[in-house]
């Protein structure tokens, strides 16, 4: 791993720039050198990337690890070169407008049919993905607590409690490594919840791997042994991820991986269709998971999807409602009451009467307060959980060392629980009313339980539930107080961890904790403890600020908490204190979300241009000089530049002819990587056509077929008379790109390209001949720090 050497040369506009400091990258390897000009305003002067050279030498032993996609580099001031983008925007070429006339209406009305009948299947299949992991978490999970409850039991009378903790650790770590070497051996991509990942998606950076088939059920596999395996993680994360795999998957109408094609929904074969689609599975997952399908919607409008109508919503909605209802139908019929819908999500926090939930107008500010802890509990959270993955970068990428690790915190949480719940001597009397699962007496009296194990002896969702409902004096506020801060320091741990696991229900558990806590210290400060009675109240809005604080999401999260809880009572105090958790953890850090997108390396766009950023124009921004093909190209030049492993350039302008000297061409048009290499398979080559060989012409139907997954320009075999063959570009290319003047601003720019989800962006001088390109690391770079405008620096990570 040590010997992986990268350099970076700079040359920049600025004659004297200042020599920069070496930066050490996390895995180890030897600096990257790179130079920064301050100028007198703490500006970046921007220099432009000439070079990026990786030289590796390593043994085979390292090959395999190097082979997986674990190399992040420690500074963050990098942008990894290997994460390509999504095309939202069409190619008008005259295949497409062919297409387009020979279509009928009711083709086109076919089509609107399609787009729903699919979204449908979305939502079915995602609730009865959601239904299938519900069940097996409850039954393993359930034969676990059995198993060690009569163990516990039994040694309390006769003594050796040391065997209990023993069994409990043992079952924990089984589950675990099953979970971590599903994850670690053969889908690294479905470690984590899968949000940052499917935000990227939405976002229109391709992530490799992220929507097959094997991730999804590496997915689904993980986190029913990570939730049945007692770490301090959720389900719920997941599912937004295994809902968007469904959707790239029945969109396409084919599985790539199983080598299968269904001939439907060929149509939908490309990015923009996709695209759609994906965060249709998204918003259907958020809904599966919390019976939130307003939430799921909001989720996917907030999380990123560029392009938004009011017919995609409308049938997003239809997918999260199908999700929803799916997930209750089947879960009343394995609960032997069908028809009775109760169940709409997986979590399920249970009804919140109006009665016991009333709030007055001078509980606001409390509520504003606890959104303010939540902020800076978040912060806290989110900045531990940020040293503690750059650690695991740099010392634990090795597959064996990430399922160790794994094992390691379920051994751990298994014996901090069973820590906490033998010295806790807080017992509660057993009533007719309790809801508890699973109650462990151990040392208290006859019909009495042990307070502590509701918390910990159980599946995090009962847990939260029993934070909420519980009547007022079912916990002693030391219970809560160091149930609070081990379960902090365990959740915060275990994210990141190579398992399958969300952040959402460790985040609401750790919230309902101190908000209860917070509640029953009002009540004994205040003289009339009536008017604060209820602490299931406090849990609620501890929970929200909590989760708010940690992933920092605003409105989506409001309607996910209101519809959860089943009553729109709290919707105001709710925003409220998302708010305040947003804007106080803000101050310290990013969301954790955001702060994994960074640490991958992803050119990531947000909603809008960095501040100061006006003063730059395109022509310092773009890629140049750029590559561009004649109009009527050599066959030899285009697999020449397609093979350079240098350039590795996905979008070419299309001018008349490219001259010897380099001078810029008038723009014709813009061809793309992929549509170059479904020509060169198919020999569309001017010389064949002319010779009257039989020849098929090509179809849109051609590329799709080669969708997503395009042959390398290696495995194209070209021969030597090939080489010397000419191709006709003119009716493949997009005729008419997004063009911008180089004097066009950064944030003109910035709106247009990610308004329009484009890929490539060509800039052109005065008289339309092309001085470049802009491209989504091109934008992504800049961005606004401590010291003003900053720029990444591209890598090969």
């Amino acid at each position: 791993m040590a010997n992986v050497s990268k350099k970076v040369s700079w040359s920049s506009r600025d004659e004297d720039s200042a020599q920069g400091e070496d930066t050490p990258l996390l895995n180890g390897a030897s600096a990257v050198r790179y130079t920064r000009q301050f100028s007198g305003s703490s500006i970046f002067h921007i220099g432009r990337l000439s070079t990026v050279d990786l030289e590796e030498e390593h043994s085979e032993e390292e090959g395999a690890v190097l082979s997986r996609p674990k190399e992040i580099p420690h500074n963050e001031k990098l942008l990894s070169l290997k994460y390509e983008g999504l095309d939202y925007d069409n190619s008008e070429n005259q295949l497409f407008l062919e297409e387009e006339r020979r279509m009928s209406y009711m083709g086109f009305r076919c089509l609107e049919i399609s787009r729903w009948v699919v979204c449908g299947l979305i939502g079915f299949l995602t609730g009865l993905i959601a239904c299938f992991i519900d069940i097996v978490v409850e039954n393993l999970a359930g034969v676990k607590y059995q198993v060690v409850k009569q163990n516990i039991e039994k040694y309390t009378e006769v003594g050796g409690l040391s065997i209990s903790l023993i069994l409990w650790a043992v079952l924990n770590s089984a589950f675990v490594i099953v979970g971590s070497v599903l994850v670690a051996f053969f889908e690294p991509i479905a470690a984590g919840s899968g949000i940052p990942q499917i935000k990227c998606y939405l976002n229109g950076v391709k992530i490799p791997r992220v929507v097959r088939l094997k991730t999804l059920m590496v997915k689904v596999g993980g986190v029913i042994c990570s939730v049945a395996g007692g770490l301090a993680v959720g389900k719920e994360g997941p599912m937004i991820h295994s809902g968007a795999v469904v959707a790239a998957g029945v969109s396409q109408g084919r599985s790539t991986s199983l080598k299968k094609d269904f001939k439907i929904f060929e149509y939908f074969r490309r990015d923009t269709e996709k695209r759609d689609f994906v965060s249709a599975g998204a918003a259907a997952g958020v809904s599966a998971a919390f019976g939130a399908p307003v939430g799921g919607v909001l989720f996917s409008l907030e999380e990123g999807a560029s392009f938004w109508n009011q017919m995609l919503t409308w049938r997003i909605f239809f997918a999260s409602m199908m999700s929803t209802f799916t997930l209750n139908f089947f879960l009343s019929i394995y609960n032997e009451k069908p028809g009775d819908l109760s169940n709409p999500g997986l979590i399920n926090f249970g009804r919140f009467d109006s009665d016991s939930v009333e709030y007055n107008l001078y509980e606001i500010p409390v509520f504003i307060c606890m959104g303010a802890i939540g902020g800076l509990l978040g912060a806290l959270f989110n900045v531990l959980n940020y040293w503690l993955t750059i650690f695991r970068i740099r010392y634990i990428h090795r597959p064996c060392l990430q399922v160790m690790e794994a094992m390691l915190v379920a051994a751990v949480t298994a014996a901090v629980s069973f820590t906490m719940i033998y010295f806790s001597n807080d017992c509660q009397p057993l009533g007719p009313d309790q809801s508890e699962e699973y109650p462990l007496q151990l040392f208290c009296d006859d019909g009495e339980y042990n307070s502590m194990a509701t918390a910990f002896f159980n599946t995090p969702e009962r847990s939260v539930r029993s934070l909420f409902h519980n009547p007022p004096g079912s916990y002693n506020p030391l219970t809560l107080g160091v149930f609070t801060l081990s379960y902090f320091f365990l959740a915060c741990w275990t994210y990141g961890l190579t398992v399958s696991a969300g952040v959402f229900i460790p985040s609401l558990l750790i919230g309902a904790a101190w908000g209860r806590l917070f509640g029953i210290l009002l009540a004994t400060i205040t003289s009339s403890g009536s008017i604060w009675a209820d602490p299931g109240k406090y849990a609620l809005i501890g929970a929200a600020a909590q989760l708010g604080g940690i992933v920092r999401m605003t409105l989506s999260l409001t309607v996910i908490m209101v519809e959860a809880t089943g009553n729109v009572t709290y919707g105001l105090p709710i925003m409220l204190v998302l708010m305040t958790a947003k804007i106080v953890g803000d101050y310290f850090v990013e969301g954790l979300y955001d702060i994994h997108i960074k640490l991958q390396s992803v050119p990531f766009l947000h909603w809008e241009a960095p501040a100061t950023s006006h003063s730059l124009t395109a022509r310092e921004v773009m890629s140049s000089p750029v590559t561009c093909f004649s109009r009527i190209e050599k066959v030899g030049t285009i697999v020449d530049i397609l093979s350079n492993t240098s350039t590795n350039h996905n979008g070419f302008p299309v001018v008349p002819r490219v001259s010897d000297d380099n001078e810029p061409g008038r723009i014709c048009g813009l061809i793309l990587r992929s549509q170059l290499i479904v020509l060169l398979k198919h020999k569309v080559f001017v010389e064949r056509a002319q010779s009257r060989l039989q020849q098929r012409r090509l179809q849109l139907k051609d590329f799709r077929d080669a969708y997503p997954r395009f042959p390398p320009i290696q495995s194209i075999h070209v021969s030597q008379d090939e080489r010397e063959c000419m191709m006709d570009l003119t009716q493949f290319m997009n005729p008419t790109p997004y063009t911008v003047p180089q004097e066009t601003s950064l944030p003109r720019v910035f709106k247009l390209f990610r308004a329009l989800g484009l890929r490539h962006l060509v800039v052109i001088d005065h008289e339309n001949r092309v001085v470049g390109l802009v491209t989504r690391k091109d934008l992504a770079r800049y961005h606004l720090g401590k010291h003003g405008l900053e720029e990444l620096q591209l890598a090969q990570t």
